[in-house]
């Protein structure tokens, strides 16, 4: 998949994580469960295109998520999702990610997303709640969501990258 493309499935990510998501969930669920479609595809291109892409994308859409949704602090999804993705990507830089290593690594890395945003919201005192009730009523609902996602888009991610890669591998070749 080239860049375009992948640029454009993360937009559209993140236009139904900012609009459709929430016309399906129940109204109980609103303020409880919050999607990060993008932070799952920028996951795997860490995991099948490479840190500095995931890197890339990360500090691109998360600033983009700054902007439109959570304007109280600029940069603070960007630095979250670009080292999150970075480390995502250096972690399994040279192993081969199987389905269980990726819904592991996207389990984890989700938490450390979310982790990240909380702290840095409680420095600046954005936030009075205590890390075991944002833990679980926000991070946990919203790692269940991510791990659902990531399963359900993981064979059509995996074979959309491996083609890039094989591309790539090929003009390599051809120089």
């Amino acid at each position: 998949m080239s860049m375009q493309r992948i640029v454009a499935v993360i937009l559209l990510f993140f236009l139904v994580e900012g609009t459709w998501f929430y016309w399906l969930l129940p109204d109980s669920m609103v303020g409880r469960i919050i999607p990060h479609f993008t932070l799952a595809f920028v996951l795997f291109a860490g995991l099948y295109r490479g840190r500095h892409t995931a890197l890339i994308l990360g500090l691109a859409f998360g600033l983009l998520q700054d902007l439109a949704f959570y304007g109280r602090i600029l940069g603070v999804h960007s630095f979250s999702m670009g080292l999150v993705g970075y480390m995502t990507g250096f972690l399994l830089e040279r192993k081969r990610s199987t389905l269980l290593m990726a819904l592991l690594m996207i389990c984890m890395s989700t938490l450390a997303y979310d982790t990240i945003v909380y702290f840095i919201y409680r420095v600046f005192r954005l936030t009075d709640q205590t890390f075991e009730w944002a833990v679980s009523h926000h991070i946990i609902p919203s790692v269940f969501l991510q791990i659902l996602f990531a399963l359900v888009i993981y064979v059509p991610a995996r074979r959309w990258f491996e083609r890039t890669g094989s591309n790539a591998k090929s003009e390599e070749e051809e120089e």
